[in-house]
């Protein structure tokens, strides 16, 4: 039996009169809010630049969907939830979608197919990848570096996090600390002295069983020169978590002349040095109740380190009701001039990059990563960076506003989510929101900002 999904669907007990529902309305679309992020593309342009590191091996005659659009579609559709290829299929047709990719709305045939964008997906070369990473890394530092002219210092934060896998995805494997098969890709990000936002600049799939540093010291290499050149006026500042702690690692931090602050795990030498203000910490706690904390510093030198550097210490015992009280001793190596309570501080200022990381897994899904080629992977998490780029983008176009720090899954769902009539003629198109859409306003300052007048 067909199924016909225009079939209207009555409800008897809404009203005093019948109500009768049907998918029956033309030219009509639920992601109405969609122009936003298509007015930030073509302005900050990744997409386009992101297609122009890709090369079309196609012939030409056989061409329906060009590259450029391929990329805008698979970035739009990630950007609005629809993160699967399977997805074109449902929303190929929309109207406000095929507009944003820089089709007539009213234009005959959809927008591309799962098939066609599984080849795309698949018939990248490795070349490639790297031209578009490098490219989408190129815009985000030239954007900074726009805004923000007299920078004093750069924040390099880096970290990893397990993608997991359940199929015969190549290059994933198990991983002992995560206790399943899995991909750990790395994440970089940039902030600009006190700014709260850390900016996504760089995302790379790694086998499992990749250890922290791998790819980094190759990252910083190409980075770190490129930041001091556009930001000259600016201290350049990594931090990193204690899997990434290493001698290679911190000889290159010398070498490159920038600052750090490491974790570093715990030995039997670091606690000793921290013993006494440790024994203080649980003496306070023991006789006032309630957690206490000392910050110290030593010198000290690994087995394998070349010199000796500066590790301050956090001696910390923790309380939470109904349980016994905690040691948290922690250890961080630096080269920061500051207090060791003030370079504590500044260190715990990256772990805010955790909350970026899981809008990129919750919200952009940038963990789907199915495909049984590794670089159709990569091209994948690629795509979904620099939909989140744009994101980004929006938050900083409502700066100001309530929605300055909201999360991905809530700007799409207050501006992007939003049900649209589109009507075009030979002069226009116009696409009507309702009126009794609540976030109206703030719609219409970020439209504002991305230069709608």
């Amino acid at each position: 039996m067909r199924h016909d999904t225009t079939q209207p669907v009555l409800f008897d007990d809404l009203s005093s009169k019948p109500v009768t529902v049907a998918f029956s309305a033309p030219s009509q679309s639920s992601d109405g809010g969609l122009p936003l992020l298509a007015a930030l593309d073509r302005k900050l342009g990744p997409t386009a630049v992101l297609s122009q590191q890709l090369v079309d091996a196609r012939r030409a005659k056989s061409v329906d969907h060009s590259i450029t659009e391929l990329v805008r579609q698979r970035v739009f559709s990630i950007a609005l939830g629809y993160a699967d290829g399977n997805d074109a299929a449902r929303v190929g047709g929309d109207p406000v979608l095929k507009l944003a990719c820089g089709r007539s709305p009213g234009s005959e045939g959809n927008l591309a197919s799962q098939p066609t964008l599984s080849r795309f997906e698949r018939g990248r070369g490795g070349r490639e990848l790297i031209g578009m990473a490098r490219a989408l890394e190129d815009i985000v530092i030239e954007g900074l570096a726009r805004r923000h002219k007299r920078a004093r210092r750069i924040t390099i934060d880096l970290d990893s996090s397990e993608d997991p896998t359940h199929g015969q995805q190549p290059f994933t494997y198990f991983n002992g600390y995560y206790d399943t098969w899995c991909y750990l890709p790395l994440f970089g990000f940039l902030s600009i002295d006190g700014e709260s936002e850390q900016h996504l600049f760089f995302a790379r799939l790694r086998p499992g069983t990749a250890r922290d540093g791998r790819c980094v010291r190759a990252l910083l290499r190409r980075v770190v020169p490129d930041l001091k050149r556009r930001f000259r006026r600016a201290e350049v500042l990594v931090r990193l978590d204690a899997g990434f702690a290493g001698a290679e690692l911190f000889e290159l931090f010398d070498e490159l002349g920038v600052s750090y602050v490491a974790a570093l795990p715990k030995n039997a030498v670091l606690s000793a040095e921290a013993k006494s203000r440790m024994h203080a910490a649980r003496v306070l706690t023991e006789r006032f109740g309630g957690a206490t904390q000392f910050f110290g510093e030593c010198a000290y030198r690994a087995g394998t380190w070349s010199r000796e550097r500066r590790v301050i210490y956090k001696a910390e015992v923790v309380v939470h009701p109904g349980r016994d009280p905690r040691d948290n001793l922690r250890f961080v190596v630096t080269n920061v001039p500051a207090s060791a309570e003030a370079a504590w501080k500044l260190y715990c200022g990256r772990g805010d990059v955790e909350n970026r990381i899981k809008e990129l897994k919750n919200d952009l899904e940038i963990d789907r990563t199915s495909s049984t080629s590794f670089l159709a992977n990569q091209l994948r998490v690629l795509l979904t960076a620099a939909a989140f780029v744009l994101f980004q983008a929006l938050r900083r176009a409502l700066e100001g506003t309530e929605l300055a720090r909201a999360q991905v899954a809530t700007l799409r769902l207050r501006l992007l989510k939003i049900g649209a009539t589109v009507k075009e003629s030979w002069r226009r198109i116009v696409i009507a929101l309702p009126t009794s859409h609540p976030w109206q306003d703030l719609w219409r300052k970020a439209a504002v900002a991305v230069g709608a007048h």
